[in-house]
Formats: structure tokens, sequence, C-alpha cells
């Protein structure tokens, strides 16, 4: 059982529309809930996702929306921070 829930996890994070969102940093691109903007923009059969979003909309954006919407709640203090203009200098590493 928590084999089957790892790969279900695992598949949920290679289309999860937040992910996808995160990485794109188009400008003038939604922030706040924007993984679960894009699954609602293609549930409602937006054309242009890439364009508006710069990131493509999972290919089943209705089973991903409750993943991205869990991940977007959790992501929120950052993307509102992000769209206020804060931003963090980190650098570093190993």
């Amino acid at each position: 059982m928590n084999k089957l829930l790892i790969v279900l996890l695992a598949l949920q994070l290679t289309g999860c529309a937040t992910a996808r969102t995160l990485d794109a940093a188009k400008p003038g691109a939604p922030v706040v809930y924007a993984g679960t903007r894009l699954d609602l923009y293609a549930l409602n059969g937006g054309c242009c996702a890439k364009d508006r979003f710069g990131a493509e909309a999972p290919s089943y954006p209705g089973v991903d929306l409750p993943g991205s919407a869990l991940l977007d709640t959790l992501l929120l203090p950052l993307s509102l921070l992000t769209a206020l203009g804060v931003g963090f200098q980190a650098t570093g590493g190993m």
C-alpha cells in the first residue's frame, strides 16, 4: 500500500501545476494560487496557458486540482511575499 501511495505522489508531482508555475518565472504571471488557477483555467477551456502562466497545463487538471490547491495553500506565505515584492538574496550551499 505504501509503495502505491509513493508512486501516485510521484506521478502527481510530475504533472503538478503548482510545481510547473513555480519553475516558470514568467513576468506578469499570477503568483498567488498559480497552480490552482492554472488548473481552473484549463478546466474552463483556456486556450493559451503557456502565454498566460508561463507553463503548460497538466494533462488531467481535474485530478491535479486538489493536490495543487493543497500545495498552493502550504506555499501561500511565500507567494504572498513574492507578490508584494519581498525578495530573498540567499547564497551559499555546500
